[in-house]
């Protein structure tokens, strides 16, 4: 990867553009992303969500990150925004393993 890749951005684009107002659920979203898109971008998407969970910010400041670029009303799933990321970062690690 070059120098200007933002994992930042890569994972707005994610978020952004995958739970966006037109989904019908969140899980609905998710699995449509993981059977458009390839093992590699899979992999990089993970790796991504894995390095922002992991990164020095604060919990509230990776919170507020996940609900600005989500259309997801979190109190309705019963998850904090982290909670749900943890949950699609799963759900595509297995996905992985089958394509």
């Amino acid at each position: 990867m070059d120098e200007s890749y933002d994992y930042l951005e890569e994972l707005e684009d994610f978020l952004g553009g995958t739970f966006h107002q037109d989904i019908s659920s969140p899980e609905q979203a998710l699995d449509e992303f993981i059977n458009e898109v390839s093992k590699e971008c899979l992999l990089s998407t993970i790796k991504d969500c894995e390095k922002f969970l992991n990164s020095n910010l604060t919990k509230q400041e990776k919170e507020d990150f996940i609900q600005n670029n989500t259309e997801i009303y979190f109190s309705a799933i019963q998850l904090t925004p982290i909670q749900w990321l943890c949950k699609a970062v799963e759900q595509m690690q297995e996905a992985v393993k089958i394509k």
